[in-house]
């Protein structure tokens, strides 16, 4: 039987209602992972009303960011210039996962970047692609990007599963998967292998620090949106301690430059999981702070702030979006968890990722 976020939250708050707290547990348990645990086995590290608040929350969104609770499937679409969006798998050792690669026309001269995209729980590939916009945003730097596809017989929610230690080390689970689709594009289509980047929202933003974390020579720098910092959680109910914001021992982090966006009226990832990635970098140089506003009519005030190493380089860069939920910031309604008033999170990830100057 296949249950889903909602599902599970119905059912949790009947059991628990009924006093029935472990079993209440289990179906948290059944929606996050895709695996059933046991009555007795299920571990109520948080109390369950929490838990449930915080399942709720993945289900919740403003009023600008309802553009369907369900990952959009755009099918086929015509690319310009001759660009390609295709359809791929790879299989390794670790597992097999699908893959979609826009390949836009080829540049005159040289190698080209690459960007890897990983989309949050109940997305897919079509839907994070239009929801961010990064295909048309990459034409004229001739950047090739990809975005997995989470298997649902992984997860029942398709959420790349960063919060199981399964998942958090070199050469195994999900990261070994996620780096040979990244070494086979690499190898395949004459990718610079020194401007290659891994982004993501939600889930996918916190696989994206765990990909930085344990391959660092893949990736140049990395974005995460709404994410979580590497090892914040090590099983299901801690990650939902992670997502309310709990403190948590400090692991270590990618040593590469990382661009974090953040809304501070995020209910389902507190913010405070962006300001502990941006503080993890003690030998940076103190923040530099600046506020702002997206320049459309009605536009998102932020704040941001860099840190830069010894040579004066922007190595850290942390953008907290006044007003703005769990939703990419500056994204089109035409694809979920997307919150158009901005900042434009797509054009400056290209932005930080592409330039040797601030």
């Amino acid at each position: 039987m296949k249950f889903d976020i909602k599902d599970a939250m119905a059912s949790a708050l009947r059991l628990t209602q009924a006093n029935r707290l472990l079993e209440a547990t289990a179906e948290i348990q059944q929606a996050w992972t895709g695996k059933r645990a046991k009555p007795d086995e299920a571990r109520l590290r948080h109390p369950l009303g929490e838990a449930v608040k915080a399942l709720r929350g993945l289900r919740q969104r403003a009023p600008e960011q309802r553009n369907g609770n369900a990952a959009k499937s755009l099918g086929p679409r015509k690319s310009p210039g001759g660009a390609e969006f295709l359809t791929k798998q790879f299989a390794c050792h670790a597992g097999k996962r699908d893959y979609k690669l826009y390949v836009p026309a080829q540049p005159a001269g040289g190698r080209r970047p690459l960007l890897i995209m990983l989309h949050g729980c109940t997305q897919n590939a079509d839907d994070f692609a239009a929801g961010t916009r990064m295909n048309e945003l990459v034409h004229s730097h001739g950047m090739i990007v990809a975005y997995p596809v989470q298997s649902g017989a992984a997860n029942a929610s398709v959420c790349w599963n960063w919060f199981d230690p399964s998942h958090q080390q070199r050469g195994a689970g999900e990261p070994a998967i996620i780096a040979g689709i990244t070494e086979e594009i690499v190898a395949s289509h004459k990718v610079d292998p020194t401007r290659v980047y891994v982004a993501g929202l939600s889930a996918g933003g916190a696989m994206a620090m765990v990909m930085g974390a344990v391959y660092p020579e893949l990736y140049s720098a990395i974005g995460v949106h709404s994410g979580l910092p590497y090892k914040s959680a090590n099983d299901v109910m801690s990650a939902f301690g992670a997502m309310r914001g709990d403190n948590y021992a400090a692991h270590r982090q990618p040593q590469i430059k990382t661009i974090i966006f953040h809304g501070d009226a995020d209910t389902t990832v507190h913010p405070s999981n962006a300001e502990k990635i941006a503080g993890m970098r003690p030998d940076l140089h103190p923040a530099e702070q600046s506020a702002g506003r997206a320049s459309m009519i009605g536009g998102r005030a932020f704040t941001r702030t860099i840190r830069r190493d010894t040579g004066g380089a922007p190595v850290i860069e942390h953008w907290l979006i006044n007003g703005a939920g769990h939703a990419w910031s500056g994204g089109s309604a035409a694809g979920s968890y997307t919150d158009p008033k901005g900042p434009d999170a797509s054009a400056e990830m290209l932005r930080f990722f592409l330039s040797e100057d601030e």
